[in-house]
This record gives C-alpha cells, structure tokens and sequence, in this order.
C-alpha cells in the first residue's frame, strides 16, 4: 500500500510502506517519469556537473528552476568566492572531507545503514550501487539529517530525533508533503524522492530527499564573505519568505493543509501542550509568557502557506548569496504569515548558541538590519506589520518550549551528536526576551 504525501502525488513503483513523489525522481540513467518541468531542469543542472555536483566544488551547481528577477535577489556579476573550508551548522556542501567519518565503520546514531541500503535498494529508482556511507549534519537539534551517499549519488534523509516524541511533533509524511508540493513553485526546496513509514527499517518514519549542494550560512561564515554578500544573503532570504507566502495553496494541493480559522489561538494551546509534555522543572518566566499572549491575541491577515521555522541557518545559498534551497519544514502548515516574519525576527536578537553570534547587523557587516528586513517584507507582500511585537514574542515562546523538549530529551540520553549540555539554560531568557518584545522592548 502507497502512503505518504498526497495522492497525486503517488506514482506506480513496488509497493510496500514507501511512497515517491511526482516530480522527485532522479534517474541517472535515463529520462524523469512524471517528473514536473521545474524539476526537471533542476535536477538535470546537477546532473551536467556529475553525480557528486562538479569537480570544481559545492557551488558550481545552480539551479534554473528558481532563477530571480534583476533588482530583487540578483546574482552579482562576479560570484562571490566562498571559502571550502568555511564552517558551516548544519551544512549540505560537497567537501567530502568535512563530512566522512574516519573509517565509516559504525552507523550513525538512528541511522541502520545496512536495513536502509536494503530499503533504498527496492524503492529507490536505480538502487544502490556500492557501499551505503552516511554522516550525521551537525547543527539540528530537532528532527535528524543525515548525508547519504553510495558509489554514484547522494541524498539527504530526515528522520524524527531518538527518544521522546511528542504526538503532533515531527511527522515525517507532512514535511515530504510540503516539499514535494513546492517542486512546480518558485519556492526553493529540496526535491523529495520517498517516505517511508513502516519503523521496522529506522525505528521511526523517515523520507529520503535531494542533498542541495551549498552553504547554510552563519554569523562567522558570513562575516568571512564581505558585507556586499551578507547584503544579498539577507535581502534574498526575505524575499523566499514574500514567494512562500503567495503560493496558492490550492493550485499545488496544499488547500487542506492546515485549518486556518482561529490559527493563533490552536498555536497558543499547541505549545502549552507541547511545554506540558516536555514539562522536567518549574519554567514560571514561560508560563508568565504564555498567559500574556492569550490576553492579546491579533486579529489574522489572510492566511498562507508557512515555513514555521524561517531563519537564515535553514537555508542553503550559493556563492552569490541567493537561495538554492529552505530547509527544515516538519512546522509547515497553513496560517498567519507574520508568524514567519516574527520568527525570522527572534532568530536575528537571540542569544550566542554553540559559539555561534545570531546573524544580525550587528554581529554581520552589511546584512540588513530588523527593520529593513521588515520592510523588505511588507514592501514584497503587502501586509501590515505594525502588529508584528505580538509574533516576535509567540516566537520566542515557541523557541523556548522547542529547547525545553531538547532538554528533556537530553537528560533522557535520547540526543545525537554535540552541543547539548547547554541547552536548558537559554529557555530563560528567551521567556524573557519575548516578554519584553511583547511589552514594547
């Protein structure tokens, strides 16, 4: 039985419990049945510059499905160089050297890389060739990525984090079928190639997608590339928010995607669920947040189709600082768009994490300051902001309760990978930052 996205987007493959998307096939040996005309140009991009995206680095792949208008997001007329060896969280690039464990001897952890090859091997379109290798990308702290890769190709598997899960939390099926929706957009994406439900092969859901070749940008990287790129980076970054938010979510599928009336007040109760589930010590600063914002809800413009995380570290840019793909969208759903732009707001007055500044203008010559970037946004989409101190402050309340379940699932032992250890410790202030934004700050 086929399950997954929605069901045009299902095409005839074995069956079993594992779906591939229209327009996510990527056949190395042949033509792309019942693949979309905009996938098809940009996975035909990658392939003229080989299997592994091109001798010459991760940024000589572009993709022409998602060229940008002169004046809005263009290209200088020379890219920028970006350094190979510039650090990056949660990086998709093509240095193999920055990515493959010393002997690849040991999986990685929630990653059977035996009963995957054995999976990928009947449902993939050209099977395995070779040995399966994997690598866990460093930087995500809720759902798994993992680069995979054989003799010929690679790709990208998500999976939800090990341990404690909450019910509404990191449904793979809705993620694969937000991605595979925005392939005939203009929105930039990765193309999903399959879903697959059934635990028995990870212990959880998982989907395979396209590995964007790239950089997923941070204050450090940023500050390395000259204040011309860090401009563009920001100005691009908005201007995918503005795209996003005017798809028509009936013209790609997406019309029963989230329920829309009431948005704000279910998000409210939402994180209050997920704060209870996540509930390890007494948090009163987001408790006090919460209650504030139920007094004060907005009334909503007209809803569209959302990211639910929007920040410039879920986003993969080439060398000239546009956006090759937005990573990350297991929050995806359809409601008020300034909970978007809010997000993006809390992102950029956050605390240091891992060492790394918030990308701002402060800390990053050149990237656009808060108020440009709204006003890029309002200029692009049309909307009124002046109610958005309300969203920055539900977003700093979502962030808090995020790192709250990460704590918890900390102190289980249930995390993968580094930088865990201080996570609870940003829970309070970020309560803190939310009720001062709310309160005018």
């Amino acid at each position: 039985m086929l399950v997954g996205a929605d069901a045009d987007a299902a095409v005839s493959r074995p069956r079993g419990p594992c779906r591939v998307a229209k327009g996510g096939w990527w056949d190395v040996d042949g033509p792309f049945p019942g693949t979309a005309p905009a996938v098809v140009r940009r996975l035909v991009d990658r392939r003229q510059h080989g299997p592994f995206g091109g001798s010459s680095g991760a940024f000589q792949v572009m993709a022409a499905a998602h060229t940008h208008p002169a004046g809005v997001c263009a290209a200088p007329q020379s890219p920028v160089p970006v350094a190979a060896s510039a650090p990056t969280i949660g990086d998709m690039s093509d240095d193999d050297s920055a990515h493959v464990p010393g002997s690849n001897a040991a999986d990685p952890p929630g990653l059977d890389l035996a009963r995957l090859r054995a999976h990928l091997a009947h449902h993939l379109p050209g099977g395995v060739v070779g040995e399966l290798r994997a690598r866990l990308l460093t930087g995500g702290r809720s759902n798994l990525t993992y680069r995979v890769w054989d003799e010929t190709r690679r790709w990208a598997v998500r999976r939800p984090p090990l341990g404690h899960v909450l019910p509404t939390a990191h449904d793979m099926g809705r993620e694969h079928r937000v991605l595979a929706a925005l392939a005939d957009t203009p929105v930039p994406a990765p193309v999903p190639f399959l879903l697959c439900r059934d635990p028995a092969v990870l212990g959880a859901p998982f989907f395979v997608m396209e590995f964007v070749e790239g950089e997923v940008p941070h204050a450090e990287s940023l500050r390395g590339h000259g204040a011309a790129h860090a401009r563009r980076v920001g100005r691009c970054l908005v201007d995918r928010l503005v795209e996003l938010h005017a798809v028509d979510v009936d013209a790609v599928g997406l019309g029963d995607f989230g329920r829309p009336s009431g948005f704000l007040d279910r998000q409210l109760r939402r994180w209050w669920r997920q704060l209870e589930g996540s509930r390890s010590r007494p948090t009163p600063e987001l408790d006090g947040l919460h209650a504030a914002l139920t007094t004060a809800v907005p009334v909503s413009p007209a809803p569209t189709l959302l990211h639910g995380d929007f920040r410039v570290d879920n986003a993969v840019f080439g060398p000239d600082g546009t956006v090759r793909a937005l990573l990350d969208w297991e929050m995806s759903t359809l409601g008020d768009p300034l909970t978007d732009l809010g997000m993006l707001v809390v992102y950029g007055r956050r605390a240091p994490l891992d060492g790394q500044d918030p990308v701002n203008a402060g800390t990053v010559p050149g990237f656009p300051g808060e108020d440009e970037l709204v006003a890029r946004y309002v200029a692009g989409s049309g909307r009124d902001a002046s109610g958005l101190p309300w969203y920055v402050a539900l977003g700093f309340l979502k962030l808090a309760v995020i790192l709250e379940g990460i704590h918890y699932r900390h102190q289980q032992g249930r995390t993968a990978g580094p930088g865990f250890e201080g996570i609870g410790e940003l829970v309070r202030p970020l309560a803190v930052a939310g009720r001062r934004a709310l309160d005018g700050g």
